[in-house]
């Protein structure tokens, strides 16, 4: 999809641009749940501690991942704007 800079961003376009990621979140996000009903019914209540206990630092990498993530592609982005 080809965006001009001169065109309005409206609220559908917004939208047609947040949904993949509001759907790669909800996805994780189930994700985790199911690993959790898995671990406790197959392991014990030990383990499913023990992620429970991880699982913030984990987000908190993801985190820090995807914001460099998104400020490189941002970066990478400008430069390649720049030698057009």
């Amino acid at each position: 999809m080809k965006i001009q800079l001169s065109e309005h961003f409206t609220y559908k376009k917004l939208i047609k641009f947040t949904i993949p990621t509001i759907i790669m979140m909800i996805f994780t996000s189930i994700y985790g749940v199911v690993d959790g009903i898995f671990i406790s019914n197959c392991v014990g209540s030990d383990a499913f501690a023990s992620v429970n206990l991880i699982m913030p630092v984990l987000m908190i990498l993801g985190t820090i991942g995807f914001m460099v993530g998104t400020g490189g592609s941002a970066l990478v982005s400008k430069t390649i704007g720049e030698r057009s």
